[in-house]
């Protein structure tokens, strides 16, 4: 039982790597400028992970409640359409901050409207000074949500193999044990996955802007590639 839930810790750690984990946290840690900051994303994330996780095991292991595979599926499908919306949001904001792309916001008549707004070089203009508001980064609950989700997506298969392998041997509280400590280590493995990702953006956040936002575009496209790419194998 102590090697199953050694075990458990590791692929918790190994399951922070997974591409669509990381597909959703690194547009987020791209907006940090700060190792300390991408870390909390990542610790942020695994707690919502872990707790959603956790709840699903109460259900199935403690209430025998099963997950269709329908509803597994549509859970993977909504983590898709996530990681296409965190993409597509942050090619917004990194659009937003060019002085000769950005999205404009003016009125006609009653009714405002965004569209992106295209200067030439000869009469771009800074966003700051002639635009108003500001973004400050997503929150801390955001965050904690988008963990939930993916712990969500992830449940049907992880109860299912503590419900075949450490209960057989066990019992609900040593399957509960095993589900936790498996989030201990998704926390810890993406807590150390969040810090090596914000690394280049914490290092570039001293430069000059145009490096920072070709990371941050880099990131959001190969979010919104990843997430469509995602979609499709589930669809099929």
């Amino acid at each position: 039982m102590l090697l199953s839930l050694g075990l458990g810790f590791a692929l918790g750690l190994k399951h922070a790597t997974e591409a669509d984990h990381l597909a959703a946290v690194s547009t987020i840690v791209s907006e940090r400028r700060s190792v300390v900051g991408a870390a909390r994303v990542g610790a942020l994330w695994g707690l919502g992970h872990t707790t959603s996780l956790f709840i699903a095991g109460v259900l199935v292991i403690v209430l025998g409640v099963t997950i269709p595979p329908r509803v597994a599926n549509a859970l993977e499908f909504c983590v898709a359409l996530m990681i296409i919306s965190l993409g597509t949001r942050l090619l917004y904001l990194t659009l937003q901050k060019r002085s000769q792309v950005h999205v404009h916001d003016h009125s006609h008549g009653s009714r405002p409207h965004f569209h992106l707004h295209f200067h030439e070089i000869s009469d771009e203009h800074s966003v700051v000074l002639t635009h108003e508001g500001s973004y400050t980064g997503l929150s801390r609950w955001r965050t904690f949500l988008v963990g939930v989700l993916h712990g969500l997506a992830g449940s049907a298969a992880l109860t299912l193999l503590v419900l075949t392998e450490i209960m057989r041997k066990g019992s609900p509280v040593a399957g509960l044990s095993y589900l936790l400590i498996f989030g201990i280590g998704s926390i810890g493995g993406m807590l150390i996955m969040s810090s090596l990702i914000g690394i280049p953006f914490a290092l570039t956040s001293r430069l000059p802007a145009r490096l920072p936002d070709v990371l941050q575009f880099s990131a959001a496209g190969s979010s919104v590639v990843f997430g469509l790419y995602y979609g499709w194998q589930i669809i099929s």
